[in-house]
């Protein structure tokens, strides 16, 4: 990891050594898309970073609001990932209480060691995988 006063990194290194992405064509992708800014403006791949900047980031797991805090150039361990930054993150939208007990229990229940499906218990699993 730079640890330098005056080092700038790429955005799309910084965000895969952060760990906001698995690899670093996703986050590159995601640059390339507009679905990063820094300091209010749209982020490209190649554009440096530098310390004390706010980088808004569209993840798979949501939006993420990131002050800078180091320099890193190379994907470490997520202790290593988290002392990049400082998360400003907003909290995740609650689910209203019918709607968790909705995602919590399923539809259509089998028990274990029943054997094999019938034709309808397939036909209404694949009725609850694919939402209907």
């Amino acid at each position: 990891m730079a640890a330098d006063e005056g080092a700038e990194v790429r955005l799309d290194k910084w965000l895969w050594a952060a760990r906001c992405f698995k690899t670093r064509s996703l986050a590159t992708d995601a640059c390339d898309a507009g679905h990063c800014t820094v300091d209010g403006r749209v982020g490209k791949p190649g554009q440096r970073v530098r310390l004390g900047q706010q980088i808004e980031v569209q993840t798979p797991g949501g939006l993420r609001v990131l002050e800078v805090r180091a320099m890193g150039d190379k994907r470490g361990s997520a202790s290593e990932a988290q002392a990049l930054f400082v998360d400003h993150s907003p909290p995740p939208p609650e689910l209203d209480p019918i709607a968790r007990l909705l995602a919590k229990q399923p539809n259509f229940r089998r028990e274990a060691g029943s054997g094999r499906p019938t034709k309808r218990d397939r036909r209404l699993l694949d009725r609850e995988r694919s939402g209907e």
